[in-house]
């Protein structure tokens, strides 16, 4: 199959950051071309942002349902193999399941869907179908968070007994919804479902923690909190977590930290070291041992594993970050799908991008904080 993989969108209109991201990182590669979309629920909007990418009108829709529909009626050469949604987390299940149903390969946003129901039914299709699925966790596609992973596996510091992950930003520290589109629909519990902070970038560290160090977690003890007088939802939080193994781990997010920007850390100690490693500065990891000094690790550089070098761009010294790891998740999702278009098996590194199990575990983690929030009652079990 000497050919791109053909990609529509739904969401990414006027307005939107994460689509264009999306279209970004699709593009860095070459695998990947746009062919279609539907880019807002206004028809005049999507109109105008198909016609901004050059798409031809006929393959520009009024509504996703439209779109889908009208895709799977095309020939295979001519048709969409995947769909990518960037839409509020309210319009998520929709089109992820029309599309599944229609025999297309999705791409979703986290947090995967609006209810944790949903986000089951969703994998219960996904396993029936046996289509792929991917979830835009970008920050497990950063070759240091490859390494971090790699390094705890083999061993290096033996069982894992502790796990700080932080997730702080500042952008919602007054009441900014009426003049900012993407506050907007984050403190709407109409749009963006239980959980405010701990839905946008709660579940981004509880993704991270989990994905570095293997390790599920099974019970959580949280506390929601919201300080900015009006807001409906929360813009801060904090859980006490304990993984499968006996690890325990503290997990905080907040966008209410005012002046901080993107500050996702993760730390994490075993018996024999320990590891940190900052969003902010993604190509440095810092590795801690009790009888010698500490190491600074380096992307790109002969001494990294295989995993992280397979996802490395750049020589040493030149910077990699938010896009090239966006771009990750999409080049290991083309690789995967046009293996499997091919009718051959995937090469396993390829298939290292979050899934739909990744989703529910998500879904489970807002649920969880959500009611030991509002209840009061001290451990919550995270269970599928």
């Amino acid at each position: 199959m000497e050919r791109k993989i053909r990609m529509g969108m739904v969401g990414g209109g006027p307005g939107s950051f994460i689509g264009a991201v999306h279209r970004i990182a699709a593009n860095l590669d070459g695998q990947i071309e746009l062919v279609c979309g539907c880019f807002s629920s206004h028809p005049e909007k999507s109109l105008e942002t198909g016609r901004s990418l050059f798409l031809p009108d006929n393959r520009i829709y009024a509504s996703y349902q439209e779109m889908i529909e009208k895709e799977s009626l095309l020939p295979e050469g001519e048709r969409m193999d995947f769909v990518a949604i960037t839409t509020p987390n309210h319009v998520h299940f929709g089109p992820a399941m029309m599309a599944l149903e229609h025999g297309f390969h999705v791409v979703l946003d986290k947090p995967m869907t609006y209810t944790l129901e949903e986000a089951r039914r969703l994998r219960d299709k996904v396993r029936e179908t046996g289509l792929l699925f991917m979830l835009t966790h970008t920050y497990t596609a950063y070759p240091m968070v490859k390494e971090a992973r790699e390094r705890v596996r083999r061993g290096d510091f033996g069982k894992i007994r502790r796990v700080y992950v932080e997730y702080p930003q500042g952008w919602l520290y007054d009441d900014c919804a009426a003049t900012n589109k993407q506050a907007a629909w984050r403190v709407d519990p109409t749009r963006s479902g239980k959980a405010g902070c701990m839905g946008d970038i709660g579940t981004h560290a509880f993704n991270l923690a989990e994905y570095i160090t293997g390790l599920k977690t099974v019970e959580l003890c949280g506390e929601l909190n919201t300080f900015v007088p009006g807001r409906l939802l929360d813009d801060d939080g904090a859980a006490l977590l304990r993984y499968e193994g006996g690890a325990r781990g503290t997990l905080t997010a907040s966008q209410v930290a005012v002046g901080v920007e993107n500050g996702l850390n993760i730390r994490v100690y075993g018996e024999k070291g320990g590891l940190e490693w900052r969003q902010e500065e993604p190509n440095t990891m810092l590795v801690r041992w009790p009888d010698r000094p500490a190491e600074i690790v380096r992307v790109s550089n002969g001494y990294m594993s295989g995993i992280a070098a397979f996802n490395s761009r750049t020589p040493a010294g030149h910077p990699e970050g938010y896009i090239e790891a966006f771009a990750n998740l999409y080049r290991n999702f083309a690789l995967a799908l046009r293996a499997r278009l091919k009718g051959e098996e995937p090469a396993p590194e390829t298939l290292d991008f979050p899934s739909v199990e990744e989703g529910v575990r998500g879904m489970r983690f807002i649920e969880a904080i959500v009611s030991t929030g509002a209840t009061g009652e001290k451990w919550v079990k995270i269970a599928d």
